[in-house]
């Protein structure tokens, strides 16, 4: 359970950064109508949008499992992710249409020192919350915290680009800061899409790699009564994996000592972080016996 605490108290934490943020971001945009800093608000205000649903989707997701979910409540943390990478998929093709169209119908932007103020607040607060959130995926293995810390880390540079179009409009290059307000909306669809496909690799079962699946055959095969394995499958459970595959022994084994074997193996691969369930099926298989 330590690992959704950790991600409940890293969701709080960036609602409550990026709430700071998009309220100093808003003001200082529609002073000065900045397509870069309108774009920037707009990916606060998805920030806020993302750790609602991490949130949301933590608490569902650490859930145990029972009659109802036998598997347990894994996957919500990626139907909730995927909420996500449609509204910034949204809001990043809407900022992508604005930005551009300046660059062919210039609008106002009035230049102000408190464009500079919001850009170096905004990069000190995303860096104390990558800091933090990246403390707390170090410590456990939780998908949502590792992506909120570097979405938070992302935001440290869009905003660096924010504010060296800040600094060109300071010189009287305002066409920089459509290029940077297209520059931060792609950067949104791009991100968008990538959370999509990881929730919709998860949600379609997508199974283990190849890296993966072999070494879980090594630990089988460490064990000298495993004379072959097959049928390894890995269905996807949140972030974990249960692990079905079938082991064959000697047929003159004793059902006990097969089955044994087959409860040693599935205590060690659910040793391994990325398992929640591993079920093992026995086979017997003839062996000729030297004369």
């Amino acid at each position: 359970m330590k690992r959704f605490v950790l991600a409940r108290r890293a969701s709080i934490a960036g609602v409550f950064g990026n709430l700071f943020l998009l309220i100093i971001k808003f003001m200082v945009a529609f002073i000065s109508n900045s397509q870069a800093m309108i774009a920037d608000a707009f990916n606060s205000a998805g920030d806020i949008f993302s750790s609602l649903m991490t949130f949301i989707g933590n608490q569902i997701s650490s859930k145990p499992r029972d009659d109802v979910h036998n598997l347990g409540y894994g996957k919500a943390e990626y139907i909730f992710s995927i909420f996500i990478a449609i509204s910034m998929f949204y809001v990043g093709i809407k900022l992508f249409y604005n930005a551009a169209k300046s660059l062919f119908i210039p609008v106002s932007y009035n230049f102000s020192i408190w464009l500079i103020v919001v850009c170096i607040v905004t990069i000190i607060v995303k860096i104390c919350l990558f800091l933090y959130t990246r403390m707390i995926s170090l410590k456990v293995n939780n998908l949502l915290i590792k992506a909120n810390a570097i979405d938070h880390r992302n935001d440290c540079i869009l905003t660096f680009c924010n504010l060296i179009a800040v600094l060109c409009a300071y010189k009287g290059w305002f066409f920089v800061d459509s290029f940077v307000g297209i520059f931060i909306s792609s950067w949104i669809i791009i991100s968008a899409v990538k959370i999509f496909l990881e929730g919709y690799y998860v949600l379609m079962d997508r199974s283990i790699d190849e890296e993966t699946r072999k070494k879980i055959i090594d630990i089988v095969k460490a064990h000298k009564e495993v004379l072959r394995v097959n049928h390894v499958n890995a269905t996807p459970v949140g972030y974990q994996f249960q692990v079905n595959l079938t082991i064959f022994v000697d047929g003159d084994m004793s059902t006990f000592a097969s089955h044994e074997v087959a409860n040693k193996i599935e205590k060690e691969l659910v040793k391994l972080d990325f398992i929640s369930l591993a079920v093992i099926h026995v086979n017997p298989m003839k062996i000729e016996k030297n004369k």
